[in-house]
């Protein structure tokens, strides 16, 4: 049994495969076709995408609510027998990058209705049809294979979604942006071999024919340019009126040409080259998580929960949701703030303490702790026996100042 059976169910595989169109408010037929223009395969957009799909893989899901606690460890290190978390996410993000729009399917039990994990699927055709009302996916993959599924079952996630009501509108817009990438790079690559291939220039002193041309310059290359010129010197006779050698200079393109093309792949990734370079400050991390990493963790947040739990479930706090802990990307001396001024408050535990230092847990750690002289205000004529110390203080003063007692002990 392959992976596309794992993935779905004989039943899924054959039931409804030819249907209508499901109707859509938009004049755009609900039709996904997975991009294959070269997005991925060009440096500078990879790594834009790399850096994002890295920084996602890190985040951490949870489940809020008691409906599939038992989700959670698996969410936590291995959503389906053939990925861990870090590369399901990471997958999911680099899919949703290059083509606006991820799909997750559940995966099932013997039952087909409870879910024992989940797969980011990329097809290479995605549609909508109608199944007595109710809108449902229907696949094709590129080994030829359809499968359907309720969309109601499944995760969308999507990117820059504005004609289709359900999926992203693709990366056309940063077409003219590759396409001077590409023309950049050829462009390098000729003028580095141009500039390494030329090294003589020579001028005959007679006319030849185009083939007697060709066979000169092959001799003349031979005995003074080939390993067998032991000596060094260049020689000619009367057939050349002159021959100079050709001052190499590396190929450099335009800095400024360059710049603006890089800057365009940057501002539409919303990315940087601190970014991609990790030599980010813990400002630029902040704003970094900010614009790119939580819109993704709320909305795969989202995305999961409607896909995991009924409306009902839903009402009752039941969840999924990712988070990061971003303290572990602040300066150390943020984290020694943090750690000394909400560790000795009881605000956290010597565990979390550790978390923000990426050091492994402690035996006991999940104790909170807090310093003895911090108090609530109403209760700071107490001592730490609970005996109000205003009254002791005042029945110390009314004693001292009987008129029955003096300091020498004698009766009045």
């Amino acid at each position: 049994m392959g992976l596309f059976d794992k993935l779905f169910t004989k039943q899924a595989q054959e039931k409804r495969l030819v249907g209508e169109y499901f109707e859509t408010l938009t004049a755009y037929s609900p039709v996904f076709t997975t991009y294959e223009g070269g997005l991925y395969e060009m440096e500078l957009t990879r790594a834009a995408i790399h850096s994002f799909a890295s920084s996602c893989s890190k985040l951490t899901p949870e489940i809020q609510g008691k409906a599939y606690k038992n989700l959670e460890k698996t969410l936590q290190f291995r959503p389906n027998p053939w990925m861990d978390t870090s590369k399901f996410i990471y997958r999911l993000a680099t899919i949703l990058s290059v083509n606006t729009t991820a799909f997750i399917i559940p995966l099932y039990g013997k039952d087909y209705e409870t879910i024992v994990g989940y797969y980011p699927l990329l097809p290479q055709r995605t549609e909508m049809i109608d199944v007595n009302g109710e809108p449902w996916l229907r696949y094709s993959f590129s080994n030829g294979k359809r499968a359907s599924i309720e969309l109601s079952r499944v995760g969308v996630l999507t990117n820059y979604q504005y004609k289709d009501d359900f999926f992203g509108d693709g990366n056309s817009s940063l077409m003219p942006t590759l396409k001077l990438l590409d023309t950049q790079r050829q462009g390098i690559e000729e003028g580095i071999k141009q500039s390494a291939v030329l090294r003589f220039m020579a001028k005959l002193g007679q006319t030849l024919r185009p083939e007697d041309i060709t066979k000169e310059r092959e001799r003349f290359s031979q005995d003074n340019l080939s390993s067998d010129n032991k000596s060094g010197v260049l020689m000619f006779d009367q057939k050349y009126s002159e021959v100079k050698q050709i001052d190499s200079k590396p190929f450099i393109i335009d800095a400024e040409q360059m710049k603006l093309i890089h800057t365009n792949v940057y501002n539409y990734f919303g990315v940087n080259e601190s970014i991609l370079q990790n030599s980010y400050t813990e400002d630029q991390w902040n704003a970094w998580y900010e614009g790119k990493i939580e819109p993704f963790a709320l909305q795969l947040s989202l995305v999961m929960s409607n896909m995991t739990f009924t409306s009902n479930e839903l009402s009752f706090g039941n969840s999924i949701i990712f988070t990061a802990n971003r303290l572990q990307y602040a300066s150390n001396n943020t984290k020694l703030q943090v750690s000394t001024q909400l560790f000795d408050r009881g605000i956290l535990t010597t565990n979390q303490v550790m978390d923000i230092w990426n050091m492994a847990h402690v035996e006991d750690g999940d104790k909170r702790f807090i310093r003895r002289e911090y108090t609530e205000v109403n209760k700071l004529d107490y001592d730490k026996g609970g005996e109000n110390i205003a009254d002791s203080k005042e029945q110390g003063i009314s004693e001292s100042t009987n008129p029955a007692t003096t300091d020498t002990g004698e009766e009045n």
